[in-house]
């Protein structure tokens, strides 16, 4: 019987919401206490367990690892809300706003040695594979950071689309690519299964992060829980912005790029209504799709049942198709 994402998410909660870290020294470890009462929706252990039950039951390491993966990532979200200087993370304090910079840091790193101590538990006949996977995908983060970065220094123009895309796949869509792949090791998938589960979860990752781009030009405020246009208000270089610059006429250009520089009251409307002129809407749409397609490619070449892959198939298309 192949369980639900809802399922697998009270499953997987059910036996990680619990105090993690020691009780002192009581700064580091409430800090690092403190990002993981926020919350938020676990789709990345939630996708090991997936990638486990595709080819086997759920075997206990998968929640092993599958935590790993949620402190992995957690540990960025800490690093990242420094680096951003961002007050507020899911409507509550950030690590660094509430315990310090200097306690923020320190409790990112132990988090990061503790995931080590969560796969250091798997069996050892599969735990190097898993190591190799981890690492791989835990290193490519970082370089979507930076890239990230780098990028917020330059003009929108010198950004290349598909540098952007990279960026977003390194920075996102591997790790969810690689929690997949590590319950698939541990599931006894082979090399090729292996291989069409991790594209099935990359090209997902990037789909989901265009459509992201689009709900925030696009979509309802009510529905999307997010003021619109928060991304256009900050000249955040998007899939949007970057296909605008390349999509729109020499006169359009700089009309956005003057509204980028002198931001209007209006500015949100005007951009919006360049964007639709230059018909970058429906082009998001289509690229959502091309990339979507891909994915669903990969998960048609899994050898097993097409009934183990309804779940997967149920995953991708929440993911994909909501409002907010």
């Amino acid at each position: 019987m192949m369980h639900s994402f809802t399922d697998l998410i009270e499953q997987f909660s059910q036996q990680f919401n619990h105090r993690h870290f020691p009780e002192t020294p009581k700064r580091l470890y409430d800090a690092a206490e403190h990002i993981l009462e926020i919350g938020g929706k676990r789709i990345r252990p939630i996708l090991c367990l997936m990638g486990n039950e595709l080819f086997d039951t759920i075997h206990p390491d998968a929640f092993e690892v599958g935590n790993a993966v949620e402190l992995f990532h957690n540990f960025t979200l800490i690093h990242d809300d420094i680096m951003d200087k961002a007050p507020l993370r899911r409507g509550k304090p950030t690590v660094h706003m509430l315990y310090s910079e200097p306690a923020a840091i320190l409790a990112g790193d132990v988090m990061l040695i503790n995931v080590y101590e969560q796969l250091n538990k798997v069996q050892s006949r599969y735990k190097q594979k898993i190591l190799s996977v981890f690492n791989k995908a835990a290193i490519e983060v970082c370089e979507g950071q930076q890239m990230d970065m780098d990028f917020e220094s330059m003009e929108p123009e010198e950004v290349k689309y598909e540098d952007y895309v990279n960026m977003i796949a390194l920075k996102t869509s591997v790790l969810l690519a690689a929690s997949l792949q590590m319950g698939t090791i541990i599931g006894g998938g082979s090399e090729g299964n292996q291989d069409h589960v991790y594209a099935f979860g990359k090209n997902i990752g990037i789909a989901f992060q265009i459509q992201d781009d689009y709900l925030d030009a696009f979509g309802d405020p009510e529905k999307f829980g997010k003021q619109q246009g928060g991304d256009i208000l900050v000249n955040k270089k998007t899939f949007l912005l970057l296909k605008a610059l390349e999509l729109c006429t020499s006169s359009q250009r700089a009309h956005l790029k003057q509204l980028m520089a002198t931001s209007p009251d209006d500015k949100v409307a005007q951009v919006l209504q360049l964007f639709r002129d230059c018909r970058v809407d429906a082009w998001a749409e289509k690229e959502k799709e091309r990339f979507q397609q891909i994915a669903f490619e990969s998960l048609e070449n899994i050898a097993v049942l097409s009934a183990r892959k309804k779940p997967l198939m149920e995953l991708a298309n929440f993911l994909l198709n909501r409002q907010q």
